[in-house]
């Protein structure tokens, strides 16, 4: 079964292409990560969407994850004080429908 993560980061005012440089270069070379995603949101935010082989492979990268945010987090505006300037979202795949019509049950 595999996972994804969606996470939402707010650059500062003026950081956005700093942030984009920064991100772009980091090394993902985790074990089950399938691919990543960097989407700009019509309100100035951005999405990290990750999809990964499975939960366990997710989970095992979450140090390396965080040693990554850590290269850019002076760049991003915070949400709130339990957040931080992170918000982030994983689970389990519970249903995908492919453009060639195959559905990949989980």
């Amino acid at each position: 079964m595999h996972a994804m993560t969606v996470v939402k980061f707010m650059p500062k005012l003026g950081m956005e292409e700093e942030f984009e440089t920064i991100y772009k270069s980091l090394s993902r070379e985790f074990d089950g990560l399938r691919r990543i995603s960097l989407v700009k949101g019509t309100d100035g935010g951005y999405f990290g969407v990750g999809e990964w082989d499975s939960f366990d492979h997710l989970v095992a990268a979450r140090q390396a994850m965080q040693n990554n945010l850590d290269q850019f987090r002076h760049t991003l505006s915070s949400f709130s004080e339990d957040l931080g300037v992170t918000d982030a979202m994983s689970g389990n795949v519970a249903f995908c429908w492919r453009f060639d019509g195959l559905v990949d049950e989980p």
